[in-house]
């Protein structure tokens, strides 16, 4: 088995592992919504099996993978990514949005579509035979992906703004780690073998399963927990408000009390 097998074996079973945790998590909500727990289980579902046929034969379509123009183009990471990059925005803009009773569906599906043409540029940039053509939709994809950049840290942080300082603080810190591990797809991207080709196809590889492991598992970990905690928080300062109000009316009563018998002995 050589390392680029290898490393795509890790990844499979991290996105296994990751899948099995998150449907486990699902049995205690803690006051996050089911459906994020089930968009959090589905992504390492579909990444896994993507990346699965990179390590079976599929007779021309060997390991998930195409020549082309003297590269390799593994079309197996865009099935993938077409398909979880905007599901992870979607898990974002629902923590960007927790609080709010009416969700924003515009904005959300704007980011996930835009992200999608991120996808295709970069698909159409890696089965380009003409090298000006490859880079010229490469640039396309990253202009695409500085607007999805501007949506998340735009529009979408100023909506956190009146949900409470606590999941605002929450939104900046979870999407401060969702962005620089997204900008490393293009970084990679253009210094591996199907840019500039600057390392070779085996640290690409090792790179393109790193990243992608980090970036969903390890962010829909941070983020289903960050949820939780906040509901915890809350639920906490709810019951300390409670008690607090309790006690403030049962001294209210004392002290009343006192001050009848105070004046029955005067």
């Amino acid at each position: 088995m050589d390392l680029q097998t290898l490393f795509t074996w890790l990844y499979i079973a991290g996105m296994a592992i990751g899948a099995i945790y998150f449907l486990l998590l699902s049995k205690n909500p803690r006051g996050v919504p089911k459906y994020e727990y089930l968009v959090a289980t589905f992504i390492p579902i579909w990444s896994g099996l993507a990346y699965l046929s990179m390590v079976l034969p599929h007779g021309e379509l060997e390991q998930g993978k195409i020549l082309v123009a003297g590269q390799v183009t593994h079309y197996a990471r865009y099935a993938d990514w077409i398909v979880t990059t905007p599901l992870l925005l979607l898990a974002l803009s629902w923590t960007g949005m927790h609080r709010l009773p009416k969700k924003d569906w515009t904005l959300s599906a704007a980011l996930m579509l835009t992200q999608a043409i991120v996808i295709v540029c970069g698909l159409i940039a890696d089965l380009s035979v003409v090298p000006w053509v490859r880079y010229l939709w490469y640039i396309n994809g990253v202009v695409a992906f500085l607007v999805v950049l501007w949506g998340i840290w735009g529009p979408l942080r100023a909506k956190t703004k009146s949900q409470g300082a606590d999941l605002a603080s929450f939104y900046d810190r979870i999407t401060t780690y969702f962005t620089v591990l997204w900008i490393c797809y293009p970084i990679i991207w253009i210094l591996g073998p199907s840019g500039f080709g600057v390392f070779n196809q085996t640290l690409d590889t090792f790179l393109f399963c790193l990243v992608p492991l980090f970036s969903k598992v390890g962010f829909s970990i941070l983020d289903l927990h960050g949820l939780r905690n906040l509901h915890t928080n809350s639920s906490q300062t709810s019951v300390d408000s409670a008690v607090g109000g309790v006690m403030h009316f049962l001294g209210g009563i004392t002290a009343a009390s006192k001050q009848r018998r105070l004046l029955s002995r005067r």
